[in-house]
């Protein structure tokens, strides 16, 4: 199983990344698919979520209006559009896969937000 992330990078307070999260080897489809990240110096935080439908979709408060999660399951393949970028989005994201005991973890993918 592999869910790879890609999409970060430096962008300007205001600016705008999509984080791309790529799975292989696991019944997509049937995973519930979050976005996590973890700032320096501080806990890892849920940023969005998504059913396995791709149906229902929650944001973290900070985020409402500025993130979006979405799917498509026909190509395995989840995505955080991220707009209006504060400093404060800085962090480490990390893409997770979930279904009952079976939980996937892609690798980091840095995001810095800095004039």
């Amino acid at each position: 199983v592999q869910l790879v992330e890609s999409g970060g990078g430096l962008v300007q307070p205001g600016g705008s990344l999509r984080l791309s999260c790529a799975a292989s080897g696991l019944t997509f489809s049937r995973y519930v698919v979050s976005r996590y990240r973890q700032a320096p110096g501080k806990a890892r935080e849920l940023v969005a979520t998504i059913d396995s439908a791709g149906s229902n979709t929650d944001c973290e408060g900070s985020v409402k209006g500025r993130f979006t999660i979405s799917r498509d399951n026909a190509k395995n393949m989840a995505a955080l559009p991220m707009n209006s970028l504060k400093p404060w989005d800085k962090a480490m994201y990390s893409c997770n896969a979930t279904v009952a005991w079976n939980e996937y973890w892609g690798q980091e993918t840095q995001v810095t937000v800095s004039s």
